[in-house]
């Protein structure tokens, strides 16, 4: 029961690979067993011939063997053409032209059997061209009805390749967008969006703003503008990225001599004075506050003295 199971099978699957989707199961059937039978007939025939022809020619079991073979060569071709027709998807009336085709050579064989080998080849009656030439008619109609439907079943595939092509460029164009369109898509997904490199929102204006102007004692204003400095030179950079890897250490020199920077602190140092005596009726916490950016700069000023 298995083995019928992957019989079957195998069938269908040779049908879908080289004609398409059966329409009938017993088209499928009878279609193969037509197509094979007429190939075992062959087959046979073709053993019967080489074991008569090991027998005396002309003999009585020679033509017993051979006789048979014959007639099974001449019906081995019309099974195997029928078999076809029916296997193809083609008309009833190609089928019938085959059928028809089938039976004349049929009525041939049985007549080629009748004369054979009394009234066959110039014995006899001589009956050869009789049943060659109804042999030839009944093979001429299975021809053309096989040829038929072969040319009808390969048009109606190149039909439906066509169809599907069409149906494919169809559905490209549709979906088909042209490059007006695109960029509207993308004008309209980025529409309101202000980005920056890093997604950071995109500002129009150069501030800063921070939220506390006290950064080391030191007063930053907030209205300054922006300014952008980039190192030109290659010597500048390589130093530059020598300096951040720890290669080498910056050196920072005064252009000032110490009296210079003597005055410049006894100036500080009298400004400080007036300004406290300015102040003084006010309350200690305003004079730490006026003072105390003044006295991170004097011990700067005093390091600097010290360093030099």
């Amino acid at each position: 029961m298995a083995a019928e199971q992957a019989a079957d099978g195998y069938l269908f699957d040779l049908y879908r690979r080289y004609i398409g989707e059966p329409e009938d199961r017993t088209d499928v059937y009878v279609g193969f067993g037509l197509f094979l039978g007429g190939i075992g007939l062959a087959i046979i025939g073709l053993v019967l011939f080489l074991w008569g022809s090991t027998f005396e020619a002309r003999s009585g079991t020679y033509f017993a063997w051979v006789g048979p073979a014959y007639a099974l060569a001449m019906m081995a071709l019309p099974a195997m053409m029928l078999g076809i027709v029916v296997l193809l998807p083609s008309e009833r009336r190609m089928l019938y032209a085959s059928v028809a085709g089938v039976a004349i050579t049929v009525g041939a064989v049985v007549g080629f059997l009748f004369a054979y080998p009394n009234d066959w080849n110039g014995y006899g009656a001589d009956y050869t061209v009789q049943v060659v030439a109804v042999y030839a008619l009944g093979l001429a109609g299975i021809t053309a009805s096989t040829g038929a439907a072969l040319i009808a079943h390969y048009l109606d595939m190149a039909q439906q390749a066509e169809v599907v092509a069409t149906e494919d460029d169809e559905d490209d164009d549709e979906n088909e967008l042209t490059d007006e369109e695109i960029q509207r898509d993308i004008d309209d997904a980025m529409d309101g969006v202000e980005l920056s490199w890093g997604g950071v929102e995109q500002t129009e204006h150069k501030r800063l703003n921070f939220s506390s102007d006290d950064l080391e004692e030191v007063s930053i204003d907030s209205d300054a503008g922006t300014t952008t400095t980039r190192s030109s030179g290659v010597d500048a950079q390589v130093a530059g990225l020598q300096g951040l890897k720890g290669g080498e250490t910056k050196e920072t020199t005064s252009s000032s001599t110490v009296d210079d920077q003597t005055a410049k602190l006894k100036e500080l140092r009298e400004q400080q004075r007036v300004e406290e005596l300015a102040t003084a009726d006010d309350d200690g916490g305003a004079v730490d506050t006026v003072t105390k950016p003044f006295s991170g700069l004097l011990e700067r000023l005093r390091k600097l003295v010290k360093r030099n």
